[in-house]
């Protein structure tokens, strides 16, 4: 059977003497400050309330919220009993295990106490940071590939891959489907609806089809990723990942339904 040779690269981009700077770190600098620096371009459109020292204000508690959720998320919806059983393992978050549904909760908890402290609009900022996370996405899957982790199910497309953790048969490259469909496509969508249509003056639009779309676009790649193993395939016929995903889709079109009654 045909495959693509797994472009073999080092988790680790740099190494310091003892100190080793992965490519997953380096994804999540990345995805926080280009984000950051793309939120204040942001805050220079037309009918836009939001300071740009908010913005800067935000970077920390953006980093928490992103870093502190994801982790504790994977912990709780994959994997609760192995952390039970093996606390010195929670901060080891260089072998793995994170949760954008986690992550993205923690976000939201972050970006709700931030907006209450600074009495901003929830929905007003919430549309600036959507339009941004996109770019952490990208750079995340593409860290997750680099790294071989999280790989798709067995295939015989030309395109698929020998994982190095993933046995013998090709296998979808799922995480770069899910860096183009979440990220890329995601953050060009968004992109048009602000600068084209100047979506940013109905608060929650942006935000409401971010949702959407991540859900949709993670709903749909769950059918070619591999699940995780220690839960598989629940009831038969969906993921955690799916099942995790559905909330996320009828938050996202709860959001654009209320942008557009109210505009």
């Amino acid at each position: 059977m045909l495959a693509l040779p797994f472009p073999v690269i080092d988790p680790v981009a740099l190494e310091v003497g003892p100190l080793a700077i992965r490519w997953y770190s380096l994804a999540y600098v990345a995805g926080l400050v280009l984000g950051w620096r793309y939120m204040l371009a942001l805050t220079g459109k037309p009918a836009h309330t939001v300071e740009k020292k908010d913005i800067d204000d935000f970077l920390l508690w953006a980093t928490l919220g992103v870093i502190l959720g994801g982790r504790l998320g994977y912990m709780f919806f994959y994997k609760p009993a192995f952390f039970l059983e093996n606390i010195s393992e929670i901060p080891a978050m260089w072998h793995g295990g994170m949760s954008f549904h986690g992550g993205a909760l923690g976000m939201l908890a972050a970006t709700i106490l931030f907006c209450r402290k600074r009495g901003i609009s929830l929905f007003t900022f919430g549309d600036l940071i959507c339009a941004a996370v996109p770019i952490g996405l990208f750079f995340g899957r593409i860290a997750n590939f680099i790294n071989g982790e999280l790989y798709g199910r067995a295939t015989g497309v030309a395109w698929g891959m020998v994982f190095p953790r993933g046995g013998p048969e090709p296998r979808h490259p799922s995480q770069l489907y899910e860096g183009a469909l979440e990220g890329a496509l995601l953050f060009i969508v968004l992109a048009v609806m602000i600068y084209r249509f100047e979506a940013l003056r109905r608060p929650g639009l942006v935000a409401g089809v971010f949702f959407a779309g991540y859900g949709l676009s993670r709903y749909l790649v769950e059918f070619v990723r591999e699940p995780d193993a220690h839960l598989g395939v629940l009831f038969g016929f969906i993921t955690m990942g799916q099942i995790l995903s559905l909330p996320v889709i009828l938050a996202g079109l709860w959001l654009v339904r209320r942008s557009l009654r109210q505009s």
